[in-house]
């Protein structure tokens, strides 16, 4: 079983930018797909992006599509989420994942404890 900590959370102004970052351990990083999704107060979990395990395919949700970049560093086990242009609406829990190339949380079998962003108007 992999063990994902995720780290780069905080409270910014809108059209700040931040960089959250999942570290891997255990389970071989290699050879899966890592994403990211996010869950806002009364709302469902929802895709953000994912990427592949070689990093040459990604995939992003249209609400943060052209703001959010995903990368991953396979020799340190880490992806990323750069985020830029952050808007009120993005105030969430950040969660990373670890399963299939896929959009749906139920294809990531290993899941991150989450790092709150919060987006001030």
């Amino acid at each position: 079983q992999v063990q994902l900590v995720e780290s780069g959370g905080g409270l910014v102004q809108a059209g700040a930018s931040l960089r959250l970052s999942c570290a891997a351990s255990g389970r071989t990083f290699r050879g899966y797909a890592m994403g990211w999704f996010r869950r806002a107060p009364g709302k469902e979990r929802e895709f953000v992006a994912e990427i592949s395990w070689s990093g040459g395919d990604t995939r992003y949700a249209d609400s943060v599509k052209a703001r959010f970049t995903i990368s991953r560093d396979n020799a340190k086990q880490i992806v990323y989420l750069q985020m830029n242009g952050l808007k009120p609406d993005d105030t969430a829990v950040y969660y990373c994942a670890q399963g299939m190339y896929s959009v749906l949380p139920a294809d990531f079998n290993s899941w991150g404890q989450g790092t709150q962003v919060t987006v001030s108007s």
